[in-house]
């Protein structure tokens, strides 16, 4: 079902500095409907404009729509004239009430903000933080939730957050824990009791692995979408029922850091291509070095050449460079060491390599 246009089917979930400009673009490319920025603060949209420049450089422009602007926060006016700060450069604006438990979350817990505003005592504070965004903006205002602590009361926070002018509701169906970021398997059937309660869209977020487990998913559930955020870390053509060559897809990446500077750290960037090699090579012999050197780049043209011919090397393929000459002799007997360790599994790297995306 679409809200105000925007086709919620397939959404890229925001997650802590790894939803910047060059991922968002990647994921479209491979059949994401819509993608969210990660979570920003208030505070800092207001009050420091170089994370306000950083954050919206090169959003909502054609290359980047549509997006959702994903704010937490627990003050409605802070919220409010921080979302008015992004409003022109958004589709839509999404009200966090979920956090995962992690370093960020523990910041959420002590500026009572995020999933530490599930517990009743606190659904007028989220109602009115809805409820004053949806009537002081012009574009549609979303909440992404996870389960409240006793599970029967989700759908009445759902029921409450469609009524204060949610124009749809994503659940991710788990618990916040202060201890694990998971916790066991996403109660997917409590996703399904939301969408019979209430009357906009519902997004269902939780357990997604493969596209099987996407068609899965919208099946168990009745869900107007799927939203998926780790699973798209690792393999950004999930929605396109592809599974890329980790290198190549890699280096796309890296071709659309280089089209627009300055719209993602070298550590967010080193965190992608680690996560790209590591959804098909993490139990390699080499991936250890691998993750080293790559901690050791400092620019998007070595990490490329790390890719292009070590990564290849140790995969026992041929370098991606037609010119390429390897000017450190240390270099080349490590990369020779390390190729003689997957000489084993080379042809199944190669075969790999030959069923990349067309």
């Amino acid at each position: 079902m679409p809200a105000h246009g925007l086709d919620l089917s397939r959404i890229a979930a925001p997650m802590v500095n790894q939803s910047d400009l060059p991922f968002r673009i990647l994921v479209r490319r491979y059949n994401t409907s819509l993608v969210y920025t990660q979570m920003l603060l208030p505070d800092r949209l207001l009050n420091d404009q170089d994370y306000l420049e950083f954050h919206t450089r090169g959003l909502r422009e054609d290359y980047d729509s549509p997006v959702v602007v994903q704010l937490c926060g627990n003050d409605p006016d802070v919220v409010v004239r921080a979302a008015k700060t992004v409003v022109d450069r958004a589709d839509a604006v999404g009200v966090r009430v979920d956090l995962n438990l992690g370093c960020p979350q523990d910041a959420a817990r002590e500026g009572h903000y995020g999933g530490y505003l599930l517990g009743q005592k606190d659904w007028p504070l989220v109602e009115s933080i809805v409820s004053a965004l949806s009537h002081s903006l012009p574009i549609p205002v979303s909440a992404k939730i996870r389960l409240c602590q006793n599970v029967s009361a989700t759908p009445a926070l759902g029921v409450r957050l469609e009524a204060a002018g949610a124009s749809w509701i994503a659940l991710h169906a788990r618990h916040v824990s202060a201890r694990r970021r998971r916790q066991g398997a996403a109660d997917l059937s409590q996703v399904k009791t939301l969408k019979e309660r209430v009357n906009v869209p519902v997004v269902s977020n939780g357990n997604v692995r493969t596209w099987e487990d996407v068609i899965a998913n919208h099946a168990e559930t009745g869900a107007d979408g799927i939203m998926v955020g780790e699973t798209l870390l690792a393999n950004p053509c999930l929605f396109a029922n592809a599974t890329p060559d980790p290198v190549k897809i890699s280096l796309e990446y890296l071709d659309i850091c280089r089209e627009h500077p300055d719209t993602a750290t070298i550590e967010t960037i080193q965190a992608h291509v680690r996560h790209f090699v590591d959804h098909q090579c993490g139990r390699r012999p080499w991936y250890n070095k691998f993750r080293a050197a790559l901690t050791r780049c400092g620019t998007v043209d070595e990490i490329e050449r790390l890719l292009r011919v070590r990564v290849q090397r140790w995969r026992g393929l041929a370098p991606l460079a037609e010119d390429e000459t390897e000017d450190d002799e240390a270099e080349a007997a490590e990369d020779d060491d390390g190729a003689r360790k997957v000489q084993g599994d080379g042809g199944d790297e190669a075969m790999a390599a030959t069923s990349i995306l067309p």
